[in-house]
């Protein structure tokens, strides 16, 4: 099976193109000054250029659906819609945070990840390590810096445009505890969008292209539970 995957919840956006048999075959990032829309589609096709296929030659499409940039998604997740319209193929969607946490698999120490939500706010995410997949320790949600940092009680490694934000605040917080994750992990990785999409699409768990809207995430009750947590620690 061969997907290709569109990765637009931050500036750095990027296209990956994977097959179930051999593994990645493309993977393609570029940093968007302008608009995900002006270069989206060209990123496409030298994707599949690049991997020498053909956009009938996929089998399904993936998108990162958020929480991240509202342009950069509703972008991502309309040229995906276009494209399986174009091909007939299905779709899957991504949740981005945990798309993200396969940058760091067998971590030894939990995985905050933070995406800049403006207002003071970032979209954040915790994740562990079990030996064969990710627990999640703080669903998705949106919230306050402080208020994130307050729950984590132990050495945690930091990435997304967030943690770069907020490192002065998360080095104050956390001292030696916090881990900041080198500059190529900073940042979503359209390979790893790609292969949680092939994960489920080989599973099945295809979307409607019709009814997919991307995941706008606010104030949820993981924040509320969070802040039960921290006031309890």
């Amino acid at each position: 099976m061969k997907i290709l995957a569109i990765e637009t919840s931050t500036m750095l956006g990027g296209v990956a193109v994977m097959d179930s048999e051999s593994g990645l075959i493309a993977e393609v990032r570029l940093n968007v000054k302008t608009t995900h829309s002006e270069r989206l589609m060209a990123v496409v096709d030298h994707a599949l250029t690049q991997s020498d296929l053909g956009i009938n030659d996929m089998d399904v499409f993936a998108v990162a659906a958020g929480p991240g940039s509202f342009t950069g998604l509703r972008i991502g997740l309309s040229t995906a819609k276009g494209l399986c319209h174009a091909t007939g193929r299905p779709l899957v969607t991504v949740p981005t945070l945990e798309a993200f946490a396969w940058s760091f698999p067998y971590s030894c120490h939990p995985v905050c990840l933070m995406l800049d939500a403006r207002k003071a706010e970032v979209y954040a995410a915790v994740f562990r390590w079990n030996g064969s997949g990710f627990d999640t320790l703080l669903e998705e949600c949106s919230m306050r810096p402080d208020d994130l940092l307050g729950g984590l009680n132990e050495t945690v490694i930091f990435a997304g445009e967030g943690a770069l934000l907020y490192r002065n605040k998360i080095e104050q917080k956390m001292g030696e505890r916090a881990v900041f994750a080198p500059p190529e992990k900073m940042v979503p990785s359209p390979a790893t969008a790609t292969m949680l999409g092939l994960s489920k699409a080989l599973k099945s768990e295809f979307a409607d292209p019709a009814g997919v809207v991307p995941r706008y995430i606010r104030k949820s009750e993981a924040e509320v539970k969070w802040k039960e947590k921290q006031e309890k620690s």
